[in-house]
């Protein structure tokens, strides 16, 4: 349990090098970091098994192969070995559990206040995200918001800041659909009439890609989102422009 304690460490330390994520992209939220750690660790565990079963073949073909005609001692029980079949898969299981669980209720879990709220409205075939934090004085609307058009239109833009808790709220004027942002290693389904909340913690600037994950017609491929996560300061910033853009339009995007 101690070498796989350090085997865990060393390869949560590496997480960046593409290799060690085993196939994931590279987090860039808080939330995802901790879901990468646990993969990490499944895997490790996984390979612990696995060399520990391959050894015991092997050692099993080597030295216990067939030599000559003569019946192999019989034995029929061996009380402490089929203890130890028993007691060791319900550690290694609830040891998972626990660590599952734990993470679980991390990546769910939403703060009383959050820093910013986005309002997400998933539609055939794109996405609104509105700002109620942030209002347009005079308009319609009411909040900033970012309204995108089904295809072939501009693909609408989600714009939150790092180092801040964020957290969205989930809606569906139609059929369900799915919020995915693969850097986030996490979505959740959008469904009509149910609100669904998530919040996360992102650890870095950049532009990425987000995504409707649950078939939901013809154009289901191509609802699509951009996601720009920029520094507090430049959030700020943006949303002082949109609101004086918008009250400008009468709140039409």
């Amino acid at each position: 349990m101690a070498a796989l304690g350090l085997l865990v460490l060393a390869v949560s330390g590496c997480s960046t090098s593409p290799w060690m994520r085993l196939g994931w992209p590279a987090p860039v939220t808080k939330q995802g970091s901790v879901m990468l750690t646990l993969w990490q660790g499944s895997w490790v565990a996984a390979i612990a098994v696995g060399a520990v079963v391959w050894g015991l073949i092997v050692w099993a073909c080597v030295f216990h192969r067939k030599r000559t005609d003569e019946l192999p001692p019989q034995v029929r029980y061996n009380l402490p070995i089929e203890i130890m079949y028993t007691v060791v898969p319900f550690i290694l299981v609830a040891v998972l559990f626990y660590f599952t669980a734990r993470d679980e209720n991390y990546v769910d879990a939403v703060s009383a206040r959050p820093q910013v709220v986005v309002n997400v409205t998933g539609f055939q075939w794109s996405w609104e995200f509105s700002y109620p934090q942030y209002k347009v004085p005079g308009s319609a609307a009411g909040d900033v918001t970012l309204t995108g058009q089904p295809y072939p239109g501009p693909l609408p833009v989600l714009v939150i800041p790092d180092h801040e808790s964020v957290k969205f709220t989930l809606n569906s004027l139609d059929v369900v659909h799915s919020f995915w942002v693969p850097e986030f290693l996490f979505k959740r389904d959008v469904i009509p009439g149910h609100t669904n909340f998530f919040q996360v913690d992102a650890t870095k600037t950049g532009t990425f890609v987000g995504r409707c994950t649950e078939l939901c017609g013809i154009y289901h491929a191509l609802m699509l989102f951009r996601v720009k996560i920029v520094t507090p300061q430049q959030f700020r910033t943006y949303m002082i422009a949109q609101q004086h853009a918008q009250q400008k339009a009468g709140g039409a995007q």
